[in-house]
């Protein structure tokens, strides 16, 4: 398995990953994957990441949102990971996480932060595997398929970037 830059190329593979991810009900509050276009704006240009195999195959990606437009929270970024349903249980999370770390930390990142459903008890532990720490729950935060839905939020801090 290898980390590379997520290109434009990719998207084709990247969006069925993350259509998977949709599927679950377990992944995200969205119902459907944006464009291309609507992705790349809304992501951080740095960290963007995918795991390949040998044959060039995309395993899974991971990339940064911005939290705020906000230049006070320029340090800080939401955390995207998912994996292909066929990669799940190979080390492309844990891969893609750990790169996408050190990545961010590179830009000056000193925040990271995720949302994820309880239910979701697999992406908690990889995210606490990578330093992250659960530091809350947001109760009925949002609806998806018209239940509301809590999300944990975790979060890491850089013990490299933004020390005073």
């Amino acid at each position: 398995m290898t980390i590379l830059p997520l290109r434009p190329t990719h998207w084709p593979s990247v969006k069925a990953i993350y259509e998977a991810g949709i599927a679950t009900g377990h992944a995200t509050f969205a119902t459907e994957a944006p464009t291309w276009e609507a992705w790349d704006q809304s992501h951080v240009a740095h960290s963007r990441l995918v795991a390949v195999n040998e044959a060039e195959q995309v395993l899974g990606w991971a990339a940064l949102s911005p939290v705020s437009s906000r230049c006070v929270y320029g340090g800080m970024a939401e955390v995207s990971v998912y994996v292909a349903p066929g990669a799940r249980g190979q080390g492309a999370g844990r891969q893609l996480l750990a790169a996408l770390v050190h990545e961010s930390e590179q830009h000056g990142v000193w925040t990271l932060q995720a949302g994820i459903f309880p239910e979701n008890a697999v992406s908690v532990r990889l995210h606490e595997a990578a330093g992250f720490r659960v530091v809350g729950r947001r109760e009925r935060i949002g609806q998806l398929a018209g239940h509301w839905r809590d999300t944990l939020l975790l979060e890491r801090r850089s013990p490299r970037v933004g020390v005073a």
